[in-house]
């Protein structure tokens, strides 16, 4: 599978910003577990193609990602050298700068980022909300105050890094004298020993429960799109930071309404009649009743426009940038069953528009005129 990410989404890389929209929709709703239940190559896709349209969606993060590849995605701009470069230094100094300075990360590690799917309602979706989450994750302990120590005692210094979490070792080679930084072996980086760990977290200063997260649902939002919540994930060890939650959205359909790309659209059902001599009728939107005048002689697929009455669009950072249309399409329904007083008025207005018809078939042959 592949993990470029314009070919993930079938794109080139020239495609403009909506050419990757339009993609990135056409293969979520494919690739949706909804669609594919049980299918884990699906549900593999589905995340990497979330992944990457996170990625394209966004100008700063995809011009990073043309530079530097997915390497560039990773903390604060990515190793421009894919790791290639950190893998020399590693090979040739085992770990370390050769200047001296700290390469490796000190203190408790990182939490896990954690993944939710999210269903919205339709309505949400296209205005916005809060909604609440549960989710399975780790927690500083309150027992310990995530120091992992027992109660009475605290954390005390590494006495082989002093604290740093690091060990520097300096050493002869042929190019001088080398001084490489390593995680400390003692206390794995952390800077700190536990005597006597916790009982609640058993020293991990961490324990794992189901919490409740209030979620903001940007407006515009739809099925596919994934939500980055930083900091919202799992608490790492003994007062590590915490990793990021992904939000998975799974948007409702409406029983009136639906989505074309940034426009909301609806069927207007009316009669021949209707059709012929003109109505007036009431549209019930998402933003309220609309009064609808229908002209004379409208035909069967006319839509009716009112512009920036759909969904908002999304632009950077979440926040809406104007919105689509709502289209009205007029769907002229032709009766399947007739009484015998309206089979007679019919046989009169084809005779007077010198129309021939079979009574057996004059519902038939009005209905292929509309089709």
């Amino acid at each position: 599978m592949s993990t470029d990410f314009y070919e993930l989404l079938g794109v080139a890389r020239t495609a403009s910003a909506d050419d990757i929209k339009r993609a990135y929709r056409k293969l979520a709703r494919e690739l949706h577990p909804d669609r594919n239940p049980g299918n884990k190559e699906a549900e593999e896709k589905f995340k990497e193609v979330s992944r990457a349209y996170e990625v394209l969606s966004n100008d700063e993060s995809r011009a990073r990602y043309d530079r530097f590849g997915e390497a560039g995605m990773s903390g604060g701009g990515g190793d421009p050298f894919g790791g290639g470069f950190g893998d020399i230094i590693d090979a040739f100094f085992g770990g370390g700068s050769p200047f001296g300075g700290r390469t490796g990360s000190s203190g408790p590690p990182r939490g896990q980022d954690l993944e939710v799917i999210v269903d919205v309602s339709f309505v949400d979706a296209v205005f916005g909300s809060q909604q609440e989450v549960r989710v399975r994750t780790a927690v500083a302990c309150d027992e310990c105050s995530a120091t992992g120590a027992a109660a009475g005692t605290s954390p005390t210094t590494c006495g082989e890094c002093r604290g740093a979490g690091q060990v520097r070792r300096v050493r002869q080679s042929v190019l001088g004298q080398m001084v490489t930084t390593s995680a400390c072996p003692r206390c794995n980086g952390a800077g700190e020993t536990i005597a006597s760990p916790c009982s609640a977290c058993r020293g991990e200063g961490r324990i794992v429960k189901e919490i409740s997260l209030t979620v903001e649902i940007p407006a515009g939002v739809d099925t596919g799109q994934t939500l980055r919540l930083t900091g919202r994930g799992a608490v790492g060890p003994r007062g590590g930071g915490a990793g990021d939650l992904y939000v998975h959205l799974r948007v409702a359909a409406h029983e009136s309404w639906r989505r074309e790309e940034d426009d909301l659209v609806t069927d207007v059902p009316i009669s021949i009649a209707q059709a012929a001599l003109g109505t007036e009728l009431d549209l019930d939107t998402l933003d309220g009743v609309e009064h609808l005048v229908v002209p004379a002689g409208v035909q069967h697929g006319h839509e009716f426009v009112l512009r920036g009455r759909g969904v908002p669009r999304l632009g950077q950072g979440g926040r809406a940038r104007g919105r689509g249309n709502l289209r009205a399409r007029v769907v002229v329904e032709v009766p399947t069953k007739l009484s015998g007083a309206e089979r007679d008025v019919l046989r009169r207005f084809a005779e007077l528009r010198g129309e021939q018809v079979n009574d057996d078939g004059i519902v038939s042959k009005i209905k292929s005129a509309f089709s």
